[in-house]
């Protein structure tokens, strides 16, 4: 990315070899098979959904830039962490494209490439709810919130501290989690899924 017009990110010129030919095809398989290849570059996803005055790319940019093969832009913009899980436009897709299933699918290859904007806090909260599920097989919100402040800014966290002492107080916050029944078949499922 280069310069912006209008706050959007204008794509730099790239050689046919630069491209990842595979990509779309990785994004699909990711997005349990989804048919990113029959879009139409209609538009309706764009026009639809209530977050794309923010994004970096709309939704209809973000499947043409997949399908192209720009990597490293799609999965280092803010646009598909921004992505509300509405399913506005997958409701309005007339090719009935799942695109919010290729947004996670987008999320997933950014968090296990480590490939996303750095410090921006959607990808980090993502990244320790699911580590903090895989390591417990629940969500602890201290363990969770720890994590998410050592990834984004420790020192932020002490502003919280009164309100988690009156959770604490009042029973509404755990230190010690309730322990789950069969967490190994938990962790082996999580990790099936992962292949």
């Amino acid at each position: 990315m280069s310069s912006t017009i209008s706050n959007m990110p204008v794509l730099n010129i790239k050689r046919e070899a630069e491209l990842d030919k595979n990509f779309a095809k990785t994004i699909a398989k990711l997005a349990h098979g989804e048919q990113i290849y029959g879009c139409i570059q209609c538009g309706n996803c764009s026009s639809t959904c209530p977050l794309s005055p923010y994004m970096d790319y709309t939704p209809r940019k973000i499947i043409a830039m997949v399908k192209a093969g720009f990597r490293e832009e799609v999965l280092t913009n803010k646009t598909i962490w921004l992505c509300a899980s509405c399913y506005s436009c997958t409701v309005e897709c007339p090719k009935g494209i799942k695109i919010t299933d290729v947004m996670y699918a987008l999320k997933r290859e950014a968090i296990q490439n480590k490939i996303y904007p750095k410090r921006f806090t959607i990808p980090a909260m993502s990244k320790a709810f699911y580590d903090t599920v895989k390591s417990t097989g629940r969500s602890n919100e201290v363990a969770l919130l720890m994590r998410y402040y050592m990834r984004t800014n420790i020192f932020s966290a002490l502003s919280y501290v009164g309100v988690g002492l009156k959770l604490l107080k009042t029973g509404r916050l755990a230190i010690i989690e309730k322990q789950m029944k069969r967490k190994q078949d938990f962790k082996k499922m999580l990790k099936d899924s992962e292949n």
